[in-house]
Parts: structure tokens; C-alpha cells; sequence
């Protein structure tokens, strides 16, 4: 799986262990969910430019904490004679949410980090969790692979 990690707005910059962790994570669910020869970008970034992007493009007025822009769902064309790499499309996550998060839910940066990759991750896997039914096999699915990189809900801060 091909990780590719940038930071947006090009001048934040954050610590090595948030890159690796997301990278873990992301190659994680590929490893886990048989993805051959995917790709994903990940962006990582603040509340200010999630909070433009979730206006934007789902009208929520807020920050949020992972958006996931699936390519499969788009109306892009198929390209044809490409290389054969299975692009799933971006995550944008917002650091600056989840270390607030991480502090309300009393659990480690690491592991609300790798939770918002996975989550991400199996949004452009084309799970979700706007019907119960989806929400409870989505939870399951997250637990799963949570539980398959070593991090427990309970990682302390």
C-alpha cells in the first residue's frame, strides 16, 4: 500500500510519529482488507481547513475530525493503458481535532490518530455508518483492525 502524507495549509508541520502512525495505520487496512497495489493520500491538517472542507463539500458548518473523498464514487473516467494501481482516493484529518479529541476521551494521541486513519481507510473501502445496521458492522470492522495494530481503546494519554 503507497501512503502518500502531505500537510496542508504546506506550513504546519508535525511531529515524525503522526506520519508513522498514519502510514501503520492506512497500510494496515490494506494488509487486512487484501487492497493489491493501493494508494491512498492522507492530509494532514487544522481544524480551520477541515472546517472550510466539511462547509464546503458535506454543508456542516464545523470542524470535523476525518473526511474520506473516495475516487470510486466520483464521476472521474476510467483511465485506460494506466499503471494498475488501485487508487482509493484522500483523507483529509484534521491533528489539531484529534489531539482535542484524544484529551476529552482520555486515550493516547497515537491511538485516536490510527482510529481516524482506519476510519477513513474503510470509508473509501465503502463502509459507513449512516444506517444502524452499518454503523454497528462499520464499529466492528474498526475494532477489528484496531485490535490487529496492538492499540487498545483504553491507550492511555
Amino acid at each position: 500500500m503507497k501512503v502518500i502524507i502531505s500537510n496542508y495549509p504546506e506550513e504546519l508541520s508535525f511531529p515524525t510519529e503522526i506520519e508513522e502512525n498514519v502510514r501503520a495505520a492506512a497500510e494496515k487496512v490494506g494488509e487486512l482488507y487484501g487492497v493489491e497495489n493501493g494508494e491512498v493520500s492522507v492530509t494532514l491538517t487544522n481544524n480551520d481547513y477541515i472546517h472550510q472542507l466539511n462547509r464546503k463539500y458535506r454543508q456542516i458548518d464545523r470542524p470535523t475530525d476525518v473526511l474520506s473523498f473516495a475516487l470510486n464514487e466520483s464521476e472521474e473516467p476510467d483511465i485506460e493503458n494506466g499503471p494498475d494501481i488501485n487508487v482509493l482516493g484522500d483523507i483529509i484529518l484534521s491533528v489539531e481535532r484529534a489531539e482535542e479529541q484524544a484529551a476529552d476521551y482520555g486515550h493516547s494521541l497515537r491511538r485516536e490518530i490510527a482510529f481516524l486513519t482506519v476510519h477513513g481507510m474503510l470509508h473509501l473501502l465503502g463502509y459507513d455508518h449512516m444506517e444502524e445496521a452499518d454503523r454497528l458492522e462499520m464499529e466492528k470492522e474498526q475494532r477489528y483492525v484496531m485490535e490487529q495494530l496492538g492499540i487498545s481503546r483504553n491507550e492511555g494519554a
